[in-house]
């Protein structure tokens, strides 16, 4: 529920169904008030709708922290809706009226603190035993459910009338764990609740630890470091070893059990389920040792509340008969005294609690019904005395007021209540421990209030660091989200850039394979040899025409053949050459055929050379392009690294400096406490020692009284034996002696008086001189005690925070260091993941150069086979001069023995396959005349650029020293 909702606020749903909506007063009635806390106090009352009797716990959200009241009580609630175990207190309900929250819960008798309250001694081994056995039970339970306590005390183990032990007030527990909050009671406390902010998190072990002190507690009526201050007891707990059992009679086994718990590290202390099979809880015992313990305890606090009501009504009626006694209650409290009932002021030491006292939280009390008529007016007596139940809550009178000036009608009025007085409100505490408990709360305010401001400035400081590092996390995550965007846009940006680069490429190749320029390249062959054909048959017209006039000539000039055998000549001669004109033609034709189907098939290898090539040329661009993007991708990496590396850096000393402060905060903090503590206790004794000076007159004057009265009985006796010695010396002298023995004993006595005046203002003011003496020599060591004890506590103080700030350094060093490793193993991981992308990079293009070239090898050699197939040789093929370029329109031709400087070879196959094998008859006679157009070269290539397949492979740098130069990695 956040902050800024109002306390008591019922709008969200989950919070309102944890409430009733019923008015609580109209359900439960005859509240009475057993017990009072920090939070508030704790009621007796009945449920009207099931008679069962309950209690309730009070607790305010009003006035100051008010939202933080709120948020305690609603965590309680959900904490207590979650139990199911007969070791945990029941839960019945919770409702709310007038800013108020009505804890309702099932009713217990007592705490087990109460039982050392009322009988005033240890409890027995036995005793013990039993008790930490069910409130281990309880725990084990807590933390199967990975729930902690934080509160476990003698006071917070409450015990029912079949003799349950059930643990109670969860208001410090904590539903999750781990937990790093500071609650809790400070003598109870485990060293990594008192140290949570500074070494991190702790878990349910730390009730093992409280259920050891409590151990302690019931074994020695008191726990360790009880008569020091609760902030200086936090600072010895947290660095001085672990308490043990004081007393020897103890058996090993409980020593064992308390040594188990009270393990400083946390790491060594067993769990909770683990220490219930101790051999301590495991021995044979009684199983009624609890009901017993009750039963004694009812008995005891019967007696004792019998004893303060007999006390009550011999006051009540000494003065409405004789007026005010002064000496009667003095003798009454020799009695109690004597006899051990009552109840002393130091054993019940007020405790600053900074939660709810299980005395305080749900006690109970003893059924009166078996008891005396006494019995029953005092169990009114105490209802009338402490609680006058109103609307609300029960509010504190004194029984009879000034103004009242009938106590017999009083007592009378009890009489008439006492059936009523008989509900089932049993209890072992005692009526007196009620009522001093709320004079402790009321007078313990200023330390109450320390502790409570400490407590919550410890989680102020938690949720500040707390909220700190959320929102760094949350930076952090931004940042993170930011880079994997930035990268994600290059990746995409160069995946557009590929596929655009691929496109391109695709259209060059196919733009290639039009068959255009080959068909026109047939028809200029064509056209040539028409034009060659077509001259050759004018030639062979004209000869025809020459030889046959020739012929004719011939025959002219020869007139002795006959005409027949001259015209059979001729018409021979014009067969014959008809015939070799035929001839002629036939050849220049089967000639133009084989030209013809030459020139075509050199054109094809020419362009299939020329393909290869361009595919060279792309693969090689498309090779290059990738290594480029590839580097900015890498550098873009090693960039978003660094500005990481850089915002945690940051991150790390800001916490660190944050975390500092608040300790300084808290380390001057602790020292103002501890100073307004010692300031407080030195005025309390100089208050203490100004009472005694002031009530000194007083007791000089009784023991003035004294030496007077004691003078006055010897002066009495001086007189009676001066008379006894006058009577008989007169008998015995003469008459006329009389005056002379009077005389002298007259001044005999005189002589006496005087010296016994003298005795006494020797006395009174020997007297006089002693009680100031003393007095004097007696205030003066209590108030060195004094400040020898809380110079030790501020010097504990000192050293406690001296161990915090090295702890506090040493934890930012090795922070520092952790992260620095941290840094440069991801550092290491990123370099060595480029290194293999890089590779991975530079093998997928040394496999393309090789299927490429194998394949374009594939196809020369299937090109070259054909050929020889269809009678071509590769001389043939390859040995075209270049003047047969012009001649035939190839405009892409190369000059004479030109050669591109960046291309990969077919000279040898990248498996090393000589080119003979691949249809060539030498490297050099294979490609030595071979046509190939002018190629660009390769980024860095050139003349002296690479002429193989090896050199592409070859990197020029490293790719690490080049990513981190921010340059791109060049390859020859």
């Amino acid at each position: 529920m956040p902050s800024s909702v109002r306390a008591g606020s019922l709008k969200d749903p989950e919070v309102a169904e944890l409430f009733y909506r019923e008015d609580p007063e109209k359900l439960f009635t005859d509240l009475r008030e057993i017990g009072h806390g920090s939070f508030g106090a704790v009621y007796f009352a009945h449920d009207i709708r099931t008679n069962e009797v309950v209690a309730i716990k009070k607790m305010s959200y009003s006035g100051k922290q008010s939202n933080e009241k709120w948020q305690d009580i609603i965590k309680e609630v959900k904490f207590l809706q979650k139990l199911r175990h007969p070791n945990t207190v029941e839960y019945r309900g919770c409702y709310l009226r007038e800013h108020t929250a009505w804890l309702v819960m099932e009713y217990c008798l007592g705490s087990a603190s109460d039982l050392l309250e009322v009988h005033k001694k240890p409890l027995q081994e036995v005793e013990i035993a039993a008790i930490t056995h069910g409130a281990l039970q309880g725990l084990v339970y807590l933390h199967s459910h990975n729930m902690i306590h934080r509160d476990v005390k003698a006071g917070n183990i409450l015990l029912t009338e079949p003799g349950q032990v059930k643990l109670g007030d969860f208001g410090s527990a904590s539903i999750v764990a781990p937990a790093n909050s500071f609650v809790g009671t400070p003598y109870w406390m485990a060293p990594e609740v008192i140290l949570a902010m500074d070494e991190g998190q702790y878990d349910g072990k730390v009730d093992v630890w409280s259920l050891g002190i409590t151990c302690i507690e019931l074994a020695e009526r008191k726990p360790p470091l009880f008569n020091m201050n609760a902030m200086s007891a936090l600072y010895h707990i947290a660095q001085n070893e672990s308490p043990v059992l004081q007393s020897n009679h103890w058996s090993d086994y409980f020593r064992n059990f308390v040594d188990s718990c009270l393990q400083k590290i946390a790491q060594d202390r067993p769990t909770s389920d683990v220490l219930l099979k101790h051999h301590f809880l495991c021995r044979e015992r009684p199983m009624t040792v609890v009901m017993d313990l009750i039963a004694r305890t009812k008995d005891a606090v019967r007696e004792l509340d019998n004893l303060q009501y007999r006390k009550m009504k011999k006051i009540l009626f000494h003065e409405a008969h004789n007026g005010p006694a002064p000496e009667g209650g003095d003798e009454e409290e020799q009695y109690m005294l004597r006899t051990g009932t009552v109840n002393s002021m130091e054993s019940s030491h007020s405790l600053p609690s900074m939660s709810i006292s299980a005395s305080s939280q749900s006690s109970s009390v003893n059924s009166l019904a078996d008891g005396s008529d006494d019995s029953g007016e005092m169990a009114m007596m105490q209802e009338g005395e402490h609680t006058v139940t109103s609307n609300s809550s029960v509010l504190h009178k004194p029984l009879v007021s000034p103004r009242d000036p009938s106590p017999v009608l009083v007592l009378s009025f009890f009489r008439g209540r006492r059936r009523r007085g008989r509900d089932h409100f049993a209890t072992i505490r005692t009526a007196s421990l009620v009522t001093r408990q709320i004079q402790e709360h009321e007078q313990g305010s200023a330390l109450r209030e320390q502790m409570s401001g400490y407590k919550r400035m410890r989680r102020q400081h938690q949720k500040q660091l707390m909220g700190l590092e959320n929102k760094l996390k949350a930076e952090m995550d931004e940042h993170q989200l930011r880079l994997d965007k930035e990268l994600e846009n290059q990746r995409n940006s160069f995946s557009m850039e590929g596929e655009k680069l691929s496109k391109k490429h695709q259209a060059i190749l196919e733009k290639e394979a039009v068959l255009t320029e080959e068909k026109k390249f047939q028809q200029h062959i064509l056209g040539q040899q028409k034009k060659e054909l077509t001259g050759l048959l004018e030639s062979q017209k004209r000869q025809y025409r020459q030889r046959k006039e020739q012929l004719k000539e011939e025959l002219n000039e020869n007139q002795s053949t006959p005409k027949r055998e001259k015209q059979e000549w001729l018409v021979h001669q014009k067969e014959c050459l008809q015939q070799l004109q035929a001839e002629e033609e036939a050849g220049l034709l089967r000639r133009q055929r084989q030209y013809y189907e030459l020139q075509c098939r050199q054109y094809k290898r020419k362009m299939l050379l020329a393909r290869h090539n361009l595919e060279q040329d792309l693969l090689r661009e498309d090779l290059n392009k990738k290594q480029t993007l590839k580097d900015l991708e890498c550098a873009m990496l090693l960039r978003h690294h660094e500005s990481t590396q850089e915002l945690e850096f940051r991150q790390l000393s800001l916490v660190q400096r944050t975390r500092a402060e608040l300790i300084r905060t808290q380390h001057q903090t602790e020292l103002t406490n501890q100073m307004e503590y010692n300031k407080r206790r030195e005025q309390e004794l100089r208050q203490k020692h100004a009472m005694e000076v002031r009530q000194q007159p007083k007791s000089l004057k009784s023991k003035e009284l004294q030496i007077k009265r004691q003078f006055q009985d010897t002066c009495k006796i001086q007189t009676r034996q001066y008379k006894a010695l006058r009577n008989h010396l007169l008998e015995n002298t003469p008459k006329s002696d009389h005056k002379a023995v009077l005389k002298r004993l007259k001044d005999e006595q005189t002589r006496k008086l005087a010296i016994l005046a003298e005795q006494y203002d020797h006395s009174i003011n020997d007297m006089l001189s002693t009680q100031a003496l003393r007095l004097d020599e007696t205030q003066e060591a209590e108030y060195k005690v004094l400040r020898m004890q809380l110079q030790q506590e501020l010097e504990l103080l000192n050293a406690y925070q001296s161990k915090i700030k090295i702890h506090t350094d040493t934890q930012h060093e090795r922070e520092v260091k952790d992260l620095e490793q941290r840094v440069s193993i991801r550092r290491a991981l990123l370099e060595q993941r480029i290194e293999e992308e890089m590779l991975s990079l530079q093998n997928e293009r040394s496999e393309r150069i090789r299927t490429l070239l194998e394949r374009q090898a594939s196809e020369i050699e299937a090109f070259d086979s054909e050929s020889m197939r269809l009678g071509f040789s590769n001389m043939a093929l390859t040995g075209i001069p270049s003047e047969a370029y012009p001649k035939q329109g190839y405009s892409n031709a190369p000059p004479p023995g030109s050669r591109s400087a960046g291309h990969w070879s077919h000279g040898i196959h990248p498996q090393g396959i000589p080119s003979q094998q691949l249809g060539g008859s030498t490297a050099a006679a294979g490609w030595a005349n071979s046509p190939q157009p002018l190629r660009r070269t390769a980024s860095g290539g050139g003349p002296g650029g690479a002429g193989g397949s090896d050199g592409v492979l070859s990197r020029s740098t490293s790719v690490t020293s080049h990513i981190s130069n921010g340059s791109h990695l060049s390859y020859s």
